[in-house]
């Protein structure tokens, strides 16, 4: 039977991580992305209370939770007005990785540092000409002697200039048969031969994106997470946390316009009453909230799924759930700036900053179009199409 109530414990977490996202708020999350500067008082915060290593085993620090709880830390920041972009690369996916991949040497080296705050890592699959087909990725890793030297390209990577290290999804020649076959490797940031270029973009968010150039960047033997034959598996294992934490955000971005909505239809007197009276207002509220606890239930079943260790049925949930969630995150930020009127263009409201932002949750980490691809072929059994 399944379980439709979180536990005590998920919904204390749920209640501790709102009232410290309340305390910094979207003035704050704006106010340091228009100079440029970082979160890094409130991820210090949430390190300190140890929200960050939630998910992280105990015996590196972390709280040993399971990806439900960085799904529900994620959510509960975001609807508090301070999305986290880092906070889904950094432990959700390289630290699930490396958690269930990685070496017990590398698991020493990088999950400790996930779980205090100290480190952060960024993720690099997308390629300029690869697009949504992975199957495409022309970053090229070759062996030389005992070292690796990495060579290729990536775009639109988030938060380069803030991590230590960055996971690439590379691929490598098969000893075997001379196929390639991907593989990931944990790049320093300032290793010789490792460009990056800022991304002009109209996202107001503190984390910035980035394009990659790897010019013969030479790394150690160890650079190389896990077996050189786990290829696809280890990368699924990071791909479902990235989606149900996308998920995630987008949702909590959701129910964050939507209180801002209500909150502004209750209060705005037109006519002798609150705007919020009246059915052209109130009932699209009203299919954003039930749309808003479909994409939540959808997410806490990919989560469930995932750390039940059902990889295949997590994924087909998580692409139902970063869909969903990205179709009502759009609608309510649209419908909640609609609700203010000619105040939800005013940079004061906070919600015309948004518009950029939560567009991006119908592209990234996978595309709309990619999700019901996904659906299409796996959960009606049709065709594929590409």
């Amino acid at each position: 039977m399944t379980n439709f109530v979180e536990s005590d414990e998920r919904r204390d977490l749920r209640t501790a991580v709102y009232q410290l996202g309340s305390k910094y708020g979207e003035s704050y999350f704006y106010a340091a992305a228009s100079r440029g500067a970082k979160t890094t008082e409130l991820w210090q915060d949430a390190a300190a209370a140890g929200y960050l290593g939630v998910s992280i085993p105990e015996e590196y620090g972390g709280g040993g939770g399971d990806i439900g709880d960085l799904a529900a830390v994620v959510e509960e920041l975001a609807t508090a007005g301070c999305p986290l972009l880092l906070l889904v690369v950094s432990p959700a996916i390289v630290g699930t990785i490396i958690a269930k991949s990685g070496t017990g040497e590398q698991k020493r080296r990088w999950l400790p540092g996930l779980a205090t705050g100290a480190a952060r890592y960024a993720f690099a699959i997308t390629e300029p000409d690869a697009g949504s087909n992975a199957h495409q990725i022309v970053t090229r890793a070759r062996r030389d002697g005992a070292d690796w030297v990495l060579t290729g390209r990536k775009t639109y990577i988030s938060g380069i200039d803030e991590a230590s290290h960055v996971l690439v999804v590379a691929r490598m020649e098969d000893a075997r048969t001379g196929k390639l076959k991907p593989a990931l490797f944990m790049v320093p940031t300032d290793a010789p031969g490792f460009v990056h270029q800022p991304i002009e973009t109209g996202l107001v968010s503190p984390e910035k994106q980035f394009s990659l150039f790897f010019d013969d960047v030479r790394l150690p033997a160890d650079a190389l997470v896990g077996r050189e034959d786990a290829g696809l598996d280890q990368l699924f294992a990071g791909l479902n946390p990235e989606r149900i934490m996308a998920a995630s955000q987008a949702t909590g971005t959701a129910r964050w316009a939507l209180r801002k909505a209500v909150d502004y239809a209750k209060q705005r007197e037109v006519w002798g009453a609150p705007i919020g009276t009246h059915q052209a207002i109130a009932h699209p509220l009203a299919q954003i909230h039930v749309e808003i606890e479909a994409a939540r239930l959808l997410t806490q079943k990919a989560a469930a799924l995932d750390a039940a260790g059902d990889l295949l049925a997590a994924g087909e949930a998580a692409n139902m759930a970063k869909y969903a969630a990205g179709e009502v995150a759009c609608k309510a930020v649209d419908q909640a700036i609609q609700t203010h009127g000619g105040n939800g263009l005013a940079v004061e409201y906070g919600l015309v900053q948004a518009l950029a932002n939560v567009r991006l949750s119908r592209i990234a980490p996978v595309s709309r179009e990619m999700a019901l691809n996904f659906i299409t072929q796996f959960s009606l059994k049709l065709p594929r199409s590409y």
